[in-house]
């Protein structure tokens, strides 16, 4: 007779400072005896990095290691399906602990249902086991507070960009909304500003580079070169102030 299956929790553990991850999934964290992250190969990866100072030695580490990091791969590799088999590996190792009724935290920089990991476990394991998901602190609002600059005033509508679309398509988005956020951009910044321009965005348009981070940094949207740009940039068009 089986016993019972472990809990499958999914951790936002926030954009990079460690004092923004949540009291919630901080407790749950540390009651877990197993803690799965993701990473780069030969890397310890962001959510490891902000949690590490909370973790006590007794806590099993399960690391989930990426086999690409770009989403632009030559041909016959596809993108799609290389994660695709990553998340159904990554799901049977976590698994693996639940069956034997041990509990897993898998945590996830910023929010695990905002462009998280996570969501690619949960879609996965949340039919079988009994799963909770903590919400994090996201990227986006981190970057408009370091940036001191309010998303949206009153009735306004914020627009979540992906900078991987084309140029034609993040200008025509960026005309129709009142305020918007530009993630992942990395390779796709020289493309992602000349559409902002396109839009006649540029004079609101604010940049950041790793939002709460150590290593956070600020600059003029004109001045960010674009062959340094990270991943974790962000491009925040602000609402119109409105005067209350």
């Amino acid at each position: 007779m089986m016993g019972p299956k472990g809990k499958l929790f999914g951790l936002g553990v926030g954009p990079g400072d460690p004092e923004l991850i949540t009291v919630k999934a901080l407790k749950r964290l540390q009651a877990a005896p197993v803690v799965a992250y993701p990473a780069a190969k030969g890397k310890k990866g962001n959510a490891l990095t902000i949690v590490e100072s909370y973790l006590s030695p007794k806590q099993i580490l399960l690391p989930m290691i990426y086999p690409v990091t770009t989403e632009k791969l030559p041909p016959p590799f596809s993108y799609e399906e290389s994660l695709r088999g990553f998340y159904d590996e990554s799901a049977a190792l976590v698994a693996e602990h639940l069956d034997r009724g041990v509990d897993v935290a898998a945590i996830c920089e910023g929010d695990p249902f905002f462009y998280g990991s996570f969501m690619y476990l949960h879609d996965r394991l949340a039919l079988r086991f009994e799963t909770e998901v903590v919400p994090g602190v996201c990227s986006m609002l981190a970057s408009a507070s370091v940036l001191g600059a309010p998303l949206v005033y009153r009735n306004q509508v914020l627009t979540v960009l992906s900078g991987v679309l084309s140029r034609e398509e993040l200008a025509d988005r960026l005309r129709n909304t009142e305020a918007a956020a530009v993630m992942k951009l990395g390779t796709n910044f020289d493309k992602v500003r000349t559409a902002i321009a396109d839009a006649g965005l540029s004079d609101r348009a604010l940049y950041v580079e790793r939002a709460t981070m150590a290593n956070q940094r600020v600059v003029p949207l004109a001045e960010a070169d674009p062959d340094s740009v990270p991943y974790f940039a962000m491009i925040i068009v602000p609402g119109q102030k409105w005067v209350a």
